[in-house]
Formats: structure tokens, sequence, C-alpha cells
């Protein structure tokens, strides 16, 4: 009797199994995502970084990622968006101020999320930390002429 029920119950489970086994058959998709490549005509203007046009004269931007490579068009920059980056980076160069500390430079800004300091050499500064330096060295300037008056 107990052996009858083992077999009838690994009967059922097995036509189960193959049913279950059908039906993911079914749902599995039929057509395989593109695999996005860079073209042998593309052009490296940065590291990982490659610019192409195709036939129809789109130019695309593929970037080489940790996960595959991500296409991009390349559209023209808009007015907008130029004044939006530049109104950023005034902002960025208000808000930062500088302190001279013999070869390098300390960087303070307040953010949201607290106090950031940095400090760098005065030859490695980058373009808002240029204008951060520059507007402090005016103002030195300003004050010590005030003061010999």
């Amino acid at each position: 009797m107990k052996s009858t029920i083992f077999v009838l119950l690994l009967v059922g489970l097995a036509s189960f199994a193959a049913a279950a086994d059908q039906k993911s058959d079914k749902k599995k998709p039929t057509t395989k995502a593109q695999e996005i490549t860079i073209p042998a005509d593309a052009v490296e203007i940065a590291p990982y970084t490659y610019r192409s046009t195709d036939a129809k004269g789109k130019v695309w931007i593929y970037r080489q990622t940790p996960f595959g490579i991500s296409r991009t068009e390349d559209k023209p920059v808009s007015s907008d968006d130029l004044k939006k980056a530049q109104d950023s980076k005034d902002q960025l160069i208000q808000s930062t101020t500088a302190v001279e500390d013999g070869d390098s430079i300390r960087f303070i800004r307040n953010s949201p999320f607290g106090r950031t300091e940095w400090q760098k050499k005065k030859t490695n500064l980058n373009e808002i930390e240029q204008a951060v330096w520059s507007r402090e060295l005016a103002k030195r300037g300003a004050s010590e002429s005030a003061s010999k008056d």
C-alpha cells in the first residue's frame, strides 16, 4: 500500500514538472536584444569614448563602461543648457573660499550635506578653483591697497 502511494506521488510530481517545463519554454522571448558594438570607423575622442556617423548621417557617441558599451546621440548644446551650466559654475565659485597654505591652497565650501574641505597644489587647480583663487587674490589686493591709503 505504501509503495503504491509512493509511486503515484512520484508520477504526479513528474507530470507536474513536465508541465512546468513546457510553460517556461513558452515564456522565453524568441528575439534577442541587439548587442551594441563600436563601429570600425569610430574615432576616439577621449579615453573609452568614440564618435561615429551612421549611414543616415546621425552622429553617435560610444562609451565603454564596466557594464558594456553605451550609445547616445551627439546633439548640439542649447543656449539654455549653456546658461544653466554657467550659472551653476558661478554659484560654485561664489560659495567657495580659499586660503593659501604654503605652495597649496585650501578650499572650503558649505553644502546642504555639511562643510567640504580640500587642498590642492597651486599648479593643479581646475577652472573653478582657479577662479576662486583669483577672486581671493583680488580681495587681498583691494584690502592691502585700502589699508595703505
